[in-house]
């Protein structure tokens, strides 16, 4: 097969990614569960840096969910810290790089220090033309739902629309990144093969790709692979990872 297989058309738009698998790194390692939530954002930095790369439009990671509040209260706390530390630190280095940042969830459920880091993160980045991120904090694919039920009911009481007027399609405008297109690939890391509430409605069509590696050990390696079996399996190209790897040396 020749390399002129894999274009840039192949990738996927919009990849998603369950980072699961810190805790049990951490384990592995002897070390306290934190531990590998701050080893798990250079697998971040990595995977960023890689899809910017190879050209995907759209990243969305699933950072914090809504069930993730019933983990002990210490841990919540520290993962709480560490995305306060993040927004500041990092997004100036997404800014730089032309990226834009936006955080989905129920940001409501946040204190106020950060309720405020992430709307000066997200005006900050606003009118960046490259890579979207989009990190899911305090996310459940259920509540997405329900939140655009809501505001269609909303539309509906006040006269705009009737019941018949209720489609996917105006479904789909309210839910969260309905101005991106919908999830292509979804990964998920360490071994597990559930949505976990994730994006529920967006991955409707996606492919699932499941790998035992944990979150932390995550790199450009792991997406080049992900992305040469979704391209296998989308497009029956026959690719491999290391022609992914090759099309990022390219930029």
């Amino acid at each position: 097969m020749s390399d002129t297989s894999v274009t840039p058309s192949s990738i996927p738009q919009h990849v998603a990614i369950i980072m699961d698998g810190n805790g049990r790194w951490a384990k592995s390692h002897g070390k306290p569960r934190v531990y590998g939530h701050k080893k798990g954002v250079n697998a971040v930095r990595k995977t960023i840096t890689a899809a910017a790369k190879l050209g995907i439009k759209s990243v969305t990671l699933f950072a914090f969910s809504s069930e993730n509040w019933r983990r002990p209260q210490e841990e919540v706390s520290l993962l709480m810290e560490l995305f306060i530390t993040l927004l500041s630190t990092e997004v100036k280095r997404l800014h730089k790089n032309d990226l834009k940042l936006r955080i989905i969830g129920d940001k409501t459920g946040f204190n106020s220090r950060l309720q405020k880091k992430i709307a000066e993160a997200e005006a900050l980045t606003q009118d960046n033309t490259g890579l979207v991120i989009n990190v899911a904090a305090n996310y459940g694919g259920k509540w997405d739902i329900t939140q655009a039920t809501k505001r269609i009911a909303e539309k509906a009481i006040r006269g705009e629309i009737q019941p018949t007027d209720i489609t996917e399609d105006l479904i789909s405008q309210e839910i969260c990144l309905a101005d991106l297109p919908d999830v292509d690939l979804l990964i998920r890391t360490s071994g597990e093969s559930r949505l976990s509430n994730f994006l529920l409605w967006q991955v409707a069509y996606a492919e699932f790709y499941f790998c035992d590696k944990h979150w932390p050990d995550f790199d450009e390696d792991g997406l080049a692979e992900a992305i040469s079996w979704y391209i296998n399996r989308e497009r029956r190209f026959g690719c491999t990872g290391e022609q992914i790897k090759a099309l990022m040396d390219n930029k």
